[in-house]
C-alpha cells in the first residue's frame, strides 16, 4: 500500500502561480506530445484522492473528465458532484487516516494524492510514501507552495531522476521509515 504524490513544481517550489493558475506548466516545448511518464504512473495506482480546489480546477478544463480511476474528493463544503461524473467521483470527509483505511478496505491500495493542501495535510500526518516531482525550469516568485511547515522532519531516499525534453527533471523519492 502506498500514498503517492505525482506533481509538477516550479524551481522555487510552487505548484500554482500567485493567481492560482497552472498554465505555466504547459509552456514547455513538447513537439512529440510526450506524457512524461504519467500513463505509466497511472497504471500503478488504484484511485485518486484530491482536494476540492484541485477538483474544481480540473472541472474547469475544456475537456471530458480526464481520469479513468475512481476519484475521491476531500471536501467539507461540497455536497454533490455533477451528475455527468457522479459514477467517477465521490466526496469524502473525515480524518485522513480513516479515509485511507476505508479505501484500503475497498481494495484501493495505491493512492495518487493530488492538490496542494491535500498533499500538505498528508505530509503533516506522515502519510506520504513516495514523492514524484517534476521540476519545471521557471521561477514564479510566489504562489501556492508544494511544501509547508511540518510537525517533524520527514526523510526520503532519492531513487531516480529522469530528464525530459532537455527542460524538465522528474525526481522520484521514497519515504525512509
Amino acid at each position: 500500500m502506498a500514498n503517492i504524490v505525482y506533481i509538477g513544481a516550479s524551481l522555487d517550489g510552487f505548484i500554482a502561480d500567485k493567481n492560482n493558475r497552472i498554465d505555466w506548466l504547459h509552456e514547455i516545448p513538447n513537439p512529440a506530445g510526450l506524457d512524461l511518464g504519467f500513463a505509466d504512473f497511472m497504471a500503478r495506482i488504484d484511485a485518486i484522492i484530491m482536494g476540492r480546489n484541485t477538483f474544481e480546477t480540473i472541472q474547469g478544463f475544456d475537456c471530458e473528465w480526464p481520469y479513468k480511476k475512481p476519484v475521491f474528493v476531500l471536501s467539507n463544503t461540497l455536497k454533490t458532484v455533477p451528475k455527468s461524473i457522479a459514477d467517477k467521483v465521490s466526496l469524502v470527509r473525515g480524518e485522513l487516516t480513516d479515509i485511507v483505511e476505508q479505501l484500503a478496505q475497498l481494495g484501493y491500495q495505491n493512492l495518487y494524492i493530488d492538490g496542494g493542501k491535500t498533499i500538505q495535510s498528508f505530509l503533516q500526518q506522515d502519510l506520504i510514501d513516495e514523492l514524484i516531482i517534476t521540476t519545471i525550469p521557471i521561477l514564479l516568485g510566489g504562489g501556492v507552495p508544494l511544501f509547508t511547515e511540518l510537525n517533524a522532519p520527514l526523510k526520503f531516499k532519492h531513487v531516480n531522476a529522469i530528464r525530459y525534453l532537455d527542460y524538465v527533471v522528474k525526481n522520484h523519492y521514497i519515504r525512509e521509515r
